[in-house]
């Protein structure tokens, strides 16, 4: 067989959760269930930010950049996981598969440079209050968003180039549950120790040093906080992070353990299963922690019901 016919894939085959019919069909229903849930209350927060002028703020601007992150990386996997999960062959092109790879890489990136563009503008209004509104103007929180998204989808770009750029041979079966990049690169028949490499230093720059911009951030929040001298105060204080810092804890924690060391990293279980909690969990729980956890949120929520009831009784009328 020549170089060629064995460097060209025209299609690759998911293996997916599991291959027990039945153990299949309780997963597309309940995976059915929580994207359905994903969907509705990410859109729902958007909307409400966008409707009520109360949240016409910086943490809540980067708040609903942060929910379309999460519906867009949903999307970009769990449609056609639920598709396999019905499909006796559970192929997916070339080309789909490395446009699911860039979309979800590129979004995932976009996640954690946003979520320490968040931890910024918390360290602004807890320790430098007065200055909020002219350090986090329009412009600014526009430029920091436009920078979280390029600099997942350029990070993206690069790996998804250079992972596609090798040759796969025969094989064909990705033991995962989408086109997730170490599952791709363990069918290159070739040394990947490069692409390896590549991956410390995406993760170094778009994980590790994320990371420690929230860490710094929130150690001079918790410093700030401590001198405030009323419990209330404190209180105030800690409650504009503690969502936020929710979320760090959950999306940066599981990504580490993955990421950092892709030769001694998890098993191809705990890879699927860490994809399935960023695919499905984070979306579902991220509206859900930024609404039980969130006063501002809460107040909006119940304004926009009180609007929607009075509309209905004088339809009803």
């Amino acid at each position: 067989m020549g170089a060629d016919n064995q460097t060209w894939v025209r299609e690759f085959v998911l293996l997916g959760l599991s291959s027990d019919w039945d153990t299949q069909v309780a997963l597309f229903a309940l995976f059915s269930v929580a994207y359905l849930l994903a969907l509705l209350g990410n859109v729902l927060i958007v909307l409400l930010i966008r409707l009520d002028g109360r949240l016409h703020t910086p943490m809540y601007f980067f708040l609903s950049n942060l929910c379309l992150v999460d519906v867009s990386y949903a999307t970009s996997i769990v449609p056609q996981m639920l598709a396999h999960f019905l499909a006796e062959h559970k192929g997916i092109p070339y080309v789909s598969c490395a446009a699911q790879l860039f979309f979800s890489l590129g979004l995932g990136g976009t996640e954690f440079v946003l979520l320490a563009v968040m931890a910024y503008d918390r360290y602004v209004a807890v320790c430098d209050p007065l200055r909020y509104p002219v350090i986090m103007h329009g412009g600014l929180c526009a430029r920091l968003a436009v920078t979280s998204w390029l600099s997942g989808s350029v990070n993206s770009l690069v790996q998804t180039t250079i992972t596609f750029q090798l040759p796969m041979c025969t094989n064909k079966y990705i033991d995962h549950i989408s086109c997730e990049i170490l599952a791709v690169i363990r069918l290159a028949c070739v040394d990947t120790s490069s692409n390896e490499v590549a991956i410390v230093v995406s993760s170094i720059v778009l994980l590790m040093t994320p990371f420690c911009l929230v860490l710094l951030s929130y150690i001079r929040i918790i410093s700030t906080i401590l001198k405030i001298q009323s419990t209330e105060g404190r209180k105030k204080a800690f409650h504009t992070c503690a969502s936020h810092l929710t979320v760090v804890v959950l999306c940066y924690g599981m990504t580490i353990f993955t990421y950092i060391q892709p030769n001694s990293g998890p098993s191809v279980l705990q890879e699927k299963l860490i994809s399935v909690f960023y695919a499905i969990l984070m979306p579902v729980l991220n509206p859900m922690i930024y609404s039980l956890r969130n006063k501002e949120v809460k107040g909006a929520w119940q304004k926009l019901l009180g609007q929607l009831s009075g509309l209905m009784s004088k339809l009803a009328t």
